[in-house]
C-alpha cells in the first residue's frame, strides 16, 4: 500500500447493495441514483407495462425474479418484452396467504422480488424489518397495490393514449403502441414527470422516451407496426 493512502473497508453486502439492476433506461433515469439498486425498495403502480418491462430486462440479463400475489400479471406480455420465463417464479397465494412474509423469505437468493399487497398498508415496524433484509441480501423489492412505509422511490404510470394502425379515425385499427405518463417521486427529492412510449422495436416490445422511435418510418425493419399484448 502506498504511504499515506487512506483505506475504507466495505462489507460485501454493502458493496452489492450499490449495484444497479438492468431496467429500461427511460425508467432508470427517473429513479434516485440512476437506476434500481440492489437492496432498495421501490413502489410501482399503475400501467403494468412499466413493471413488466423491469421484469423482462432483469431476466433477459440473467437475473431471477419472483412475483407474489399478482395472478393477473401477463407473462405473455413479459415474453413479448424479451423476458426469460424460466427465470420467473410466480406465487399466487391462498386463503390466509401473507405476501409480505413470502417476500421476506424469497429476498434470499433472488435479484428482484415483486409483491402485490392487495390494497393493504404494511405497518412501519414490519416494513423496516423487510427492508433491512433486502439490504442484507442484496435483492431489490418492488411493492405494488398497497402502501409501504419508507420506500426509496415510487413510480406511477397511467396510459396517456393508444396508437392504431392502419389509422383511419380515432380508435380504428390494431394497437401498434401506446404512451404512458409516468410520475416519479424519491425520498427527499422533488417529483418528476416523463412521457414514455411503448413500441415494438428490434423484434420486441420496449419502453423508450417519448418521440425517440418516431424518426424511423413505419415500414422500416427497426420499427414496425404489430399488435401488442396490452398490459395496462
Amino acid at each position: 500500500m502506498p504511504q499515506n493512502q487512506q483505506t475504507v473497508t466495505v462489507s460485501a453486502s454493502e458493496q452489492r447493495a450499490r449495484e444497479l439492476l438492468p431496467i429500461p433506461e427511460v425508467l432508470a433515469e427517473l429513479l434516485p441514483g440512476g437506476g434500481l439498486a440492489r437492496g432498495s425498495v421501490v413502489s410501482v403502480d399503475g400501467a403494468r407495462s412499466m413493471l413488466l418491462s423491469m421484469i423482462a430486462a432483469i431476466t433477459a440479463a440473467g437475473g431471477y425474479v419472483a412475483v407474489i400475489g399478482q395472478p393477473h400479471l401477463s407473462l405473455h406480455a413479459a415474453a413479448e418484452m424479451g423476458a426469460d420465463l424460466s427465470r420467473i417464479a410466480t406465487i399466487d397465494g391462498a386463503p390466509g396467504f401473507d405476501p409480505v412474509e413470502v417476500a421476506a423469505v424469497l429476498l434470499d437468493g433472488l435479484d428482484l422480488v415483486v409483491v402485490g399487497l392487495g390494497g393493504v398498508s404494511v405497518p412501519p415496524s414490519r416494513s423496516r424489518a423487510v427492508m433491512a433484509r433486502a439490504r442484507a441480501k442484496g435483492a431489490a423489492l418492488v411493492v405494488t397495490d398497497g402502501r409501504w412505509s419508507g420506500v426509496q422511490a415510487s413510480l406511477t404510470a397511467q396510459v396517456a393514449d393508444y396508437r392504431h394502425l392502419p389509422f383511419r379515425h380515432l380508435g380504428h385499427g390494431r394497437i401498434a403502441g401506446m404512451s404512458l405518463s409516468v410520475e416519479a417521486r424519491g425520498r427527499g427529492t422533488r417529483g418528476s414527470h416523463a412521457r414514455v412510449d411503448v413500441v415494438h422495436l428490434d423484434d420486441r416490445v420496449q419502453l423508450v422516451a417519448a418521440g425517440s422511435s418516431t424518426t424511423a418510418p413505419a415500414d422500416s425493419p427497426t420499427v414496425r407496426p404489430v399488435s401488442l399484448t396490452v398490459a395496462n
